[in-house]
């Protein structure tokens, strides 16, 4: 862990109050920084996720925000930056999968394919989007920036049924390396970190160690395997990195053993 090594940052990260996002907001605090944890319709499971950090020792806040919808994304921005001076790191967590719905592409309701897009791929932009013009200064100029998109090795890969959560995914990665570009004379860095499968949820018991006989590490991920990554990628033991997708799944994507 970075110890300190976010000191007198100030993080906003969106869909933070439970799962990756939970834990990479605890993992930020724990490294100093002023936490905003950001979500739309789960108020008690945010307030827990603050109640956390402060009892560890950290600062948080959470905020209100559907951060797909253009005017709420630019409200919250310019309330962090009134509210706390300035914005440092961008992490776009927020997010949904289709897996409790998927369909091959044929069968997908389109409603479900507009639902993958808006908030896995466009809420980043919108909220990248209005901080960059935070992190730049009016005169052009700019001492540090950090946005971290969490895609997944889906958008990588690809997988069926799963197409327009890949989509989006993919759509993410080509967002950052883009962004970067744009951004890396302004010293603003842009990155991705990509989960595979983690432990979460249901993969858990009998699965878990299923799961863990493929993967050629033997293990499945934690969050806190996500988070650290974060973590790293925020701090200035990063700054010459930009335009990468970092893949935390334990070797899984390089190809399933024992199968």
């Amino acid at each position: 862990m970075l110890t300190d090594s976010l000191k007198n940052k100030v993080a906003l990260i969106t869909g933070a109050g439970r799962g990756i996002g939970k834990e990479i907001a605890k993992t930020l605090a724990s490294c100093g920084a002023f936490v905003i944890v950001n979500y739309n319709s789960s108020p008690d499971a945010a307030e827990q996720t603050v109640k956390e950090i402060i009892k560890q020792g950290g600062m948080a806040a959470p905020v209100q925000c559907d951060v797909s919808d253009f005017d709420a994304c630019g409200k919250m921005m310019e309330m962090i930056i009134n509210n706390y001076g300035h914005l440092d790191i961008l992490v776009n967590n927020a997010g949904a999968s289709e897996r409790n719905r998927s369909k091959y592409l044929y069968h997908q309701s389109p409603d479900v394919i507009s639902e993958m897009l808006e908030l896995n791929l466009k809420a980043a932009m919108l909220c990248t989007r209005k901080a960059f013009q935070f992190m730049v200064k009016k005169d052009g100029s700019s001492e540090s920036g950090k946005v971290i998109n969490i895609a997944s090795v889906v958008g990588v890969q690809g997988r069926i049924r799963l197409s327009s959560y890949a989509a989006a995914k993919s759509g993410l990665i080509g967002f950052t390396k883009s962004v970067a570009l744009e951004m890396g004379h302004h010293h603003i860095t842009v990155n991705c970190v990509s989960p595979g499968i983690i432990v979460r949820g249901t993969v858990t018991g009998k699965n878990k160690d299923a799961i863990e006989k493929t993967n050629c590490m033997h293990v499945v991920p934690p969050t806190e395997s996500i988070s650290s990554a974060v973590a790293f990628l925020a701090s200035s033991e990063a700054d010459m990195i930009t335009g990468q997708n970092l893949i935390v799944d334990a070797g899984r994507s390089l190809g399933l053993i024992g199968d």
